[in-house]
């Protein structure tokens, strides 16, 4: 059996980077990023790369770390209000981007983990995102033709994973992670705790470990994207 745990982010990349590739990238917001992977990523010097992402991280952290080095040539995404310089770079004309309502991502990436070509949704008819698609009449109503997305490199965070690469998430992160788990071509996952294979209950296991090629413990962060907090009332400050 191939050993698939990589010592660190850098080693478990050598060799699946080129110019002009294509990463899928989990999580949602900064929650479940691939924090440690992203890092590497941005330390292989790699250039021109087209990223598959809920969105395209903060000012100074996450994917925005690519954008500030100008790595990335095209993002595909559906969320992208948290990057001042995501939001300079697109509107000078130095990015690329492919909008997509955020269902419709999600279900672009499922699509093409399980080798669906496409599928028909409602969701887009009549806007800028249906402008230059196929559409399709189904019982009275229209839809619009979008095309599973299949990557060159997925890179994924879980928060518990084997050696073998079977893998757990949790909350929020399981919003993306997994079907972009199955979507790249070669897939690296980084986990918070990494355990013998054997261990997980396979009832609980959200992707597979045939799915996954390498395996790393990261190091993590966790920062917050907006940290918003209530007043405390007058009769809060008195019982404190």
């Amino acid at each position: 059996m191939a050993n698939k745990v990589y010592a660190d982010a850098k080693s478990a990349l050598a060799g699946l980077t080129f110019d002009g590739m294509s990463v899928m990238s989990g999580g949602f917001g900064l929650c479940g990023i691939p924090e440690n992977l992203i890092i590497a990523l941005r330390d292989s010097g790699v250039q021109g790369i087209t990223v598959i992402s809920n969105n395209a991280g903060v000012d100074g952290w996450g994917l925005g770390l690519l954008l500030e080095t100008k790595q990335i040539k095209k993002m595909i995404s559906s969320y992208v209000g948290e990057n001042k310089e995501f939001a300079r770079q697109f509107l000078a004309g130095e990015l690329e981007l492919e909008f997509n309502p955020q269902g419709t991502l999600a279900e672009r990436c499922r699509a093409g983990g399980a080798g669906v070509a496409g599928f028909y949704t409602k969701t887009g008819v009549g806007t800028l995102v249906a402008e230059g698609k196929e559409t399709k009449v189904f019982n009275g109503e229209t839809f619009v033709l979008e095309t599973g997305l299949v990557a060159d490199l997925s890179i994924v965070k879980a928060w518990k994973g084997d050696k073998e690469g079977n893998l757990i998430y949790r909350k929020t992160a399981r919003n993306f992670n997994p079907m972009m788990a199955t979507a790249g071509k070669k897939c690296i996952a980084e986990v918070e705790i990494l355990v013998e294979t054997g261990e997980l209950d396979p009832d609980q296991i959200h992707t597979p470990g045939i799915f996954v090629d390498r395996v790393v413990k990261g190091n993590f962060e966790k920062r917050i994207e907006q940290r918003t907090v209530r007043q405390r009332s007058e009769q809060s400050r008195e019982n404190a």
